[in-house]
Formats: structure tokens, C-alpha cells, sequence
């Protein structure tokens, strides 16, 4: 793919422990297009976290490389934001405190503070929370936390938004909820995402690819499943879906079925 916006090439990722060496990953090649929405499903240990780390920059690969925008990715950098499953807000900070510092992280020596304040009110709009911007996290549920989250990293204009399981604590009402206002939020900012999740429901939903990802340790991609379902896509329209029930079986049938015939040949 000529015009990948990231494009991961025969990476490997070898852990140091007492215990020895722990071959994580072993080439993962993938190539992501700009504005795409890719979700990266597994078992545990399969190393979708890994993947998602590096791709962020907070690890480096063993052997390979990692691209972003035509740059190598060599560390954390405002053009990559992450948000994981939790939250991390400071709790002394209000909700507009929290995303103000990644505001002026990214736009402090450029902006001004009316600037800055407009781009952190703007980001906690975007995700529903502006009612809440002077709560504190301790005042919020955890549905609420996770928006400001996300608000966080928007408010940086990144060129890609790293998710991992963001909603994966999160009750099934809450969760089903802020995916479908993921959906809206990434066709308003037409974002670059790669999401981990263990749920074959959300990979569906919210994607234009799965990459599924073959047992560990040494766990490569096994699979890459395009979902060819149009947006803007409805959860209730999609249930009886014949493409979506398709898509659905496939990423189920990858990880129960066939994906053990791989283990026992390996």
C-alpha cells in the first residue's frame, strides 16, 4: 500500500526477563491507511497491547521498524495519542484542568491562553462532558471519566488516536454507548485509530479492518478481515445484517476455530 500513513515492517519484539527471553511478537507486517479504523483482537498474551505500544512509541522493537506519516516512530510524540482502559486523570484536577495540560503540552509556546481555553473547551464538547468540565474525576462515573480520556487526547489534534480497550471496564449500557459516540466523534475528526479490544461485537461495528492476531508467545497477524459495511452504521439496523453477521462469524471463527489448528501447527 503506496500511501500507508503507518506502516509497520517485519517488526519483532523480544522481552528480557529472569526467566529468559520472551519473544512476544515475531513479523508483523501492516500497513494502515490515513483515516482508517483498524482494531486489533486476540486472546490475552497475544501481544495486541504490545503492538499498540509500540506503534505509540513506548517501546522500542527488538528488530524492525515502525513508520508514521513518513517519519520513524522513535518514542512518544504529540502526533500519536493513547488512551487506555484506564482513564489516568489526575484527580486533584478538574475535568478542564486535565485536558488543558495536553492542550498546552502540545500549543503552549504557539497559542494563547484564550486559544488553549477555546481547544480545551471545544475537546470536552466534542465527547458530551462540557455540563461537567469543572468536576473533578472523584464527582464523575467512570462512563464520564473515559470521555474526558478521549477529550484528552482530541484536544491534541494527533494524527493518530491509539486506543487500548478503552471501554473495556465500562458496564455493557455505558460501553455501547460511547462506541456509538466513537463512531460520530471519528467521522467529525476523520482521525486515524487503532483500537485493541477483546470484543468481536465492537471489532465489527467500529472498524473498516480487524487485524487478528495468533496466539503467544512469538504471536504474529494470523488474519486481516475488511468490513465492508457503509457508515454511517447503526448498531440496532446492523444486528440482522447478513455482512455484518458474515464479518462477525469470521473474526469468531478465526479465534475458536481455525486459530487452534494454528497452534497445534505450530
Amino acid at each position: 500500500m503506496s500511501d500507508s500513513f503507518i506502516r509497520i515492517q517485519q517488526v519483532e519484539m523480544v522481552f528480557a526477563s529472569r526467566q529468559g527471553r520472551f519473544h512476544a511478537l515475531r513479523e508483523i507486517d501492516l500497513d494502515i491507511a490515513q483515516g482508517e479504523f483498524v482494531t486489533l483482537i486476540g486472546h490475552s498474551g497475544c501481544g495486541k497491547s504490545t503492538l499498540l505500544n509500540l506503534m505509540a512509541g513506548l517501546i522500542r522493537p527488538s528488530s524492525g521498524g515502525l513508520l508514521c506519516d513518513g517519519r520513524e516512530i522513535a518514542g512518544p510524540g504529540p502526533d500519536r495519542a493513547v488512551v487506555f482502559q484506564n482513564h489516568s486523570l489526575l484527580p486533584w484536577l478538574s475535568c478542564f484542568d486535565n485536558v488543558r495540560l495536553a492542550v498546552e503540552s502540545v500549543f503552549g509556546r504557539t497559542e494563547s491562553r484564550p486559544q488553549l481555553d477555546a481547544r480545551t473547551d471545544a475537546a470536552l464538547q466534542l465527547v458530551g462532558m462540557g455540563h461537567a468540565m469543572h468536576k473533578r474525576p472523584h464527582e464523575i462515573s467512570g462512563g464520564m471519566k473515559q470521555r474526558v480520556g478521549i477529550a484528552r487526547a482530541l484536544a491534541m489534534q494527533p494524527k493518530v488516536l491509539l486506543m487500548d480497550e478503552p471501554f473495556g471496564a465500562l458496564d455493557a449500557l455505558t460501553r455501547a454507548h460511547l462506541q456509538d459516540e466513537l463512531l460520530k466523534i471519528v467521522a467529525r475528526t476523520r482521525s486515524t485509530v487503532v483500537m485493541v479490544t477483546h470484543d468481536v461485537d465492537e471489532a465489527v461495528l467500529l472498524s473498516d479492518r480487524v487485524v487478528m492476531m495468533t496466539n503467544g508467545p512469538a504471536a504474529t497477524i494470523g488474519e486481516v478481515l475488511s468490513i465492508d459495511l457503509p457508515r454511517p452504521r447503526d448498531r440496532v439496523a446492523l444486528a440482522e445484517d447478513p455482512g455484518y453477521m458474515h464479518a462477525r462469524k469470521a473474526v469468531i471463527d478465526f479465534l475458536y476455530s481455525r486459530h487452534r489448528h494454528h497452534d497445534a501447527a505450530a
